[in-house]
């Protein structure tokens, strides 16, 4: 009898342990492949997160470049605004992509 209730609770414990991990696996709200998704986000997050930094790193020393100068601040308008003075006139040559030739 003794053996056959060890028996019992062995194997209770055993497809319990199973049912809880099969659960845990695939339904629970962190099941795997919502971890596996989150992670692979969570990966490209971190990819923007540097090229933005670059990013900001250009703009910045842009910037300082362009507020140091009065003849430097109005090249910058004029390039990258088209920004003119009134008595002139601004052509833009363009491409077959109608994209601009400097940029």
């Amino acid at each position: 009898m003794f053996q056959k209730l060890l028996h019992f609770l062995r194997n209770f414990y055993v497809a319990t342990g199973l049912v809880l991990l099969v659960w845990m696996t695939f339904f629970d709200a962190n099941d795997l492949p919502s971890q596996a998704q989150n992670w692979w986000k969570l990966r490209e997050l971190e990819s923007d997160v540097k090229y933005y930094q670059t990013k900001i790193k250009a703009v910045q020393t842009e910037r300082r470049e362009v507020l140091g100068n009065d003849k430097l601040r109005e090249k910058f308008a004029r390039e990258k605004y088209l920004m003119k003075k009134p008595t002139e006139d601004v052509f833009v040559i363009v491409d077959e992509q109608n994209e601009p030739l400097e940029k």
